[in-house]
Parts: structure tokens; C-alpha cells; sequence
């Protein structure tokens, strides 16, 4: 927390400059903020959503910026800072990327699923949640769900994969995350499939090339997808009761009793579909801290177009779980734009979209997109078009290979490539999204345990502490972590760092925003006895949080 000698200095009463010590130096500096916002009338009440009115000025809308603050599960999250990814399923067997949906689940023949492993070679490597693909494009679950043919119910031993591996990270301090595809390659409409491969085929032979989502379905064209034909199938709107139970349904009497809690949608078969696998997952595997669905539909390109009622999915899921952070859900998490695993320079937690968050996928409602540079800037706060202001903090996702699915011929990425992801991720007001995926044969393997392993350890040599003083009273090191207090949300929009060498106060770095934590690197380790934080530019009055400096170098 920011004292109140600290925030005086920043507004420009004599700044408070802390001897600095083995927990790091803490001050502040002279230099006012700029553009403090004038005051909008009635009191902006703090919240993760805020919504902008057409009438607000350019000073108001920065007045409510400054109060989106993140909700509980949202604090939490940014917190853990490192999430390990699982991609594991049927890809996993036909070493591919994208699967058809028409996959015989025999196919999906692993003699191991030794959850334990992945999970501890998470832990070493520093996650603190584990998410897994409990279905991926191709439909296939990794769950017995009662909604599907296309499950593990179907494939030798019938391995409950989501079971193991929630059961394994909570066995070992993990928090829980899932992820469930929104695309289904096995609810494909057969007859529609059918026509779509003998098309297919047709191209092939007259010497057309196939994308590679058209060459996996040839590849597997003999059989028919493996679902019931609910993705794009054109179905009405219409009432359904979640969850929907079945003949013989082993939840009838907790159901009836309201043990277990029941919602009426208005929903389409697929979207109805989809939402009871939702509330399996929340109401047998839970309680769950994140939980995945992204926008990708490989067959778009050939019309199938299946429109998701995100107003109805964000209601259940919300009412199932309030503190579930939702990968593109309100309130969520976002994604940082690239698969790199690298957040901006000026990454804000604080954005705005052109319709209310709860209503759509939010990665869509960014006025220019996700990838773009400029993702909460004044000026993008305050352009035409923008509804609403959210905290939707980024999360920065990288497999550890090449691919996100295990690959025989691929190999991982090293510890060295591993820690500067870290620092350009983390270390840049995002959430690190590491996928580790596991091979066929059920584990991880040896040549990624052991680079995951020098990772985290060199993770925790660095960023575990601060480092200590030398023997005349000062400090040596090469990075300097600054903190905001995000309890009261993100305000810095420009700071330096200044360190006093030899009795002279010199700017050794900058930065723009700082978020949760930001992470400066430094060209060469540098000697001081006292540092400071100064404060250029900011929404409103600063809240930072703890500075504490480290050193990579020997």
C-alpha cells in the first residue's frame, strides 16, 4: 500500500525518499501528475464496469476510468500471475493441430494419464492454476459427459482425464481452470458434413488445394461427425431448462429439491447443448477459478455459422460461479493479442468496448481489435463509439513448443526463452499463459520438465526476494520491479526510476503503465544507495505499491 507521505510527494509537497535496504527503496518524487480529472458531478462509484454516456466529456470518462477497479476473482488472478496450460486429447493421438470431429474415439487410446506429473512439473515451474482442454475444436470430451457420444465413454479405459487432473492440482496447492471450446467439429450436421467432403474431394481431384482444417476432414471423410449435429444447424431460439436432465438422470432428486440450481435460457440446440456441459463441468469438477472459450470456428470459410447467445452463457456461468475470471467474459480476462506470450509496453488493465461487456464475447467489443497497440490510451478511452469502460486485464498465452498439441518432432522452448517471456508478460501488467503440453504416452516429457524446472527456478532466484545490501550500505542490481496498488485500480500512465550513485541522483529507466507489476530491466547493473519512483503522468492521484530491486547477473 502507498503511504500517505509517498502520494503527497507525487502530488508535489517534499517528496519522501526511503535509505534503501534489503526490502528494496520506496519514495516518491516531486513531479505532479498530469491531467488529474476535473471533477463529473455525482461521485463515480468503483466497479468493473463502468458505462460511458453519450453526453460525458473527455474529463468525465477519465473520472470513471480511474474508478474501474478489479472485482474479487479478477484480483485474485492477476495475483497467481502464471497459469499452466494442458492441451491433451485427440489430437494428442493423430498429431495434429486442428481436429475434424469425425475421429473414431478408439483413437484416443493413452496407457497413462499420470495427472500427478503434469501437475508437479506445473508447480515447479511456478504456476499456482492449471487449466486443461476438457474439449477442444474436434468435440471430443475429456469428461463421461450425458450430453454426448463423443467422450472418452467411447475409448479404451475410458480415462475421466478432467477428473484426474483436478484432483491432482487440488492435491497439490493448484488452483483449477477449463477450458471448453465454444467450436465442435463433432456436432458438425452429418448431412451437411457429407455433401461438404464429397465437395472436398471433388476439389482435390481436379487439383485444388486444400486448407489444412479440409485436408483433416478428407482425411477422416468416412465417417460422419461424431455428435448429434447441433453446431450451425440452424436451429430456433428457443426455451430450454439447464441443466436438462436426462432418462435416468442420477441429479433428478437434488435437481427437484433445489439442491442443485436450475436456469431457463433462451437458447439455441447447440447453445443449449453447450451450456449444460457448462454446468457439468462448474457443478461436478468445481469450484473453478478461470474458465476458457475463445472465438476460432475452422468452418466458417465453409458456412457453418453458429451464433452464440454469450448473454445467456455469462448469466449461468456467473450465477454458478461469481468469482470465475472468463477468458473474454465481462469482468474476465482478455487476450493480449498475439500467441507470443508478450504483453505491450503500455499494457492497461482499464479498456473500453462499444457495447456492454455482458453481452458478447469482449475480445470482439475492443474498438480496434485486440492486437492493436493502443488498447486503453486516453484517446482510446474517449473516442466515438465506446459504451463502456471494463477491467479486463490481459493474459498473455505461449505454448511451451511449437505447436499447442504434443509433437513428437518438436522440441521445447528453453529456460533462458522461458524467463524473458516471463519478464515481457508479467512483467508488463499480464498474466502469463503457459501451455505444457503432455505426450501420448500420458507424461511430460523429460527434455520440457527439465527446462520448465530451470525456469522456475531461476524465476524464484531472481524475483523471490529482493536482493540484499552490500556491506557499505548499498545495492547492487539489474531490475527494478514497480508495483501499483490495483485494489484501487491502474492510474500511472508515465514514471522513471531514478537511483542515487555516488551521492548524484541519475534516471536509469522509464516506463509508462505499471499495472499489477512491471518489470524494468536494466542495460547494466547499477550501485546506489537510495532509489526513487517519480511519477510523470497519471490518471489521478498514484496508488503504488512495493518497489523492490533484483539482479540476474553473478
Amino acid at each position: 500500500m502507498t503511504s500517505r507521505r509517498q502520494i503527497l510527494g507525487v502530488l508535489g509537497v517534499a517528496p519522501a525518499i526511503a535509505a534503501l535496504g534489503s526490502a528494496g527503496a520506496y519514495a516518491a518524487a516531486t513531479a505532479a501528475p498530469t491531467g488529474e480529472p476535473a471533477g463529473s458531478g455525482a461521485r463515480v462509484r468503483p466497479a468493473s464496469i463502468i458505462p460511458v454516456a453519450g453526453g460525458d466529456t473527455p474529463e468525465q470518462i477519465i473520472a470513471k476510468a480511474v474508478n474501474v477497479v478489479p472485482r474479487k476473482g479478477q484480483l485474485a488472478w492477476q495475483r497467481r500471475e502464471i497459469t499452466a496450460f494442458t492441451h491433451f486429447g485427440m489430437n494428442t493421438f493423430t498429431d495434429r493441430e486442428w481436429g475434424s470431429g469425425a475421429e473414431d474415439p478408439a483413437t484416443f487410446a493413452t496407457t497413462a494419464v499420470d495427472a500427478d506429473q503434469w501437475i508437479r512439473t506445473y508447480k515447479t515451474m511456478g504456476a499456482e492454476l492449471a487449466m486443461i482442454t476438457a474439449k477442444h475444436h474436434d468435440g471430443f470430451t475429456l469428461f463421461p459427459s450425458r450430453y454426448t457420444p463423443h467422450s472418452i465413454l467411447k475409448s479404451p479405459g475410458q480415462p475421466n482425464v478432467v477428473r484426474k487432473y483436478v484432483d491432482a492440482a487440488r492435491a497439490h496447492g493448484l488452483r483449477v481452470g477449463i477450458y471448453l471450446s465454444p467450436s465442435d467439429g463433432g456436432e458438425l450436421p452429418h448431412a451437411w458434413h457429407a455433401e461438404w467432403i464429397e465437395s472436398l474431394r471433388k476439389k482435390q481431384a481436379g487439383g485444388g488445394k486444400l486448407t489444412s482444417v479440409e485436408q483433416t476432414a478428407v482425411d477422416d471423410g468416412d465417417r460422419a461427425p461424431g455428435g448429434l449435429g447441433r453446431f450451425g444447424n440452424g436451429s430456433a431460439v428457443k426455451e430450454h431448462t439447464i441443466p436438462t436432465l436426462m432418462e435416468g438422470d442420477d441429479r433428478a432428486d437434488a435437481v427437484r429439491s433445489g439442491k442443485l440450481p436450475t436456469f431457463t435460457v433462451h437458447v439455441n440446440d447447440y447453445d443449449a447443448y453447450y451450456l449444460n456441459l457448462v454446468y457439468e463441468l462448474f457443478t461436478e469438477y468445481g469450484p473453478l477459478d478461470e474458465f476458457w472459450l475463445d472465438g476460432a470456428n475452422p468452418w466458417a470459410d465453409a458456412g457453418i455459422i453458429q451464433e452464440y447467445r454469450f448473454e445467456e452463457w455469462f448469466r449461468v456461468i456467473g450465477a454458478l460461479s461469481p468469482d470465475t475470471v472468463v477468458f473474454g467474459g465481462p469482468a474476465g480476462a482478455r487476450w493480449v493479442g498475439n500467441e507470443d506470450g508478450i504483453a505491450r509496453e503500455t499494457e492497461w488493465s482499464v479498456v473500453p468496448t462499444t457495447a456492454d461487456p455482458r453481452t458478447y464475447h469482449n475480445e470482439w467489443l475492443l474498438p480496434h481489435g485486440a492486437s492493436v497497440d493502443d488498447i486503453g490510451s486516453r484517446a482510446r478511452l474517449t473516442e466515438s463509439g465506446v459504451t463502456h469502460l471494463s477491467w479486463f486485464p490481459a493474459e498473455a498465452d505461449v505454448s511451451n513448443r511449437p505447436g499447442w498439441f504434443h509433437h513428437a518432432n518438436q522440441k521445447p522452448k528453453t529456460a533462458a526463452q522461458l524467463f524473458d517471456l516471463y519478464e515481457k508478460s508479467v512483467g508488463r501488467n499480464a498474466s502469463l499463459l503457459l501451455n505444457v503440453p503432455p505426450s501420448k504416452a500420458g507424461t511430460i516429457d523429460a527434455a520440457d520438465v527439465a527446462e520448465l524446472t530451470a525456469f522456475g527456478q531461476r524465476v524464484r532466484k531472481v524475483y523471490g526476494g529482493p536482493v540484499a545490501r552490500n556491506a557499505d550500505g548499498t545495492t547492487t542490481f539489474d531490475r527494478v520491479v514497480v508495483r501499483e496498488d490495483i485494489e484501487h485500480g491502474q492510474r500511472v500512465e508515465k514514471f522513471a526510476v531514478e537511483a542515487e550513485v555516488g551521492g548524484t541522483w541519475r534516471r536509469i529507466a522509464t516506463g509508462t503503465t505499471i499495472g499489477h507489476q512491471r518489470i524494468l530491466p536494466l542495460d547494466a547493473p547499477v550501485t546506489a544507495t537510495r532509489v526513487r519512483i517519480k511519477v510523470l503522468a497519471a490518471r489521478a492521484e498514484p496508488r503504488l505499491g512495493r518497489t523492490t530491486l533484483h539482479r540476474v547477473a553473478d
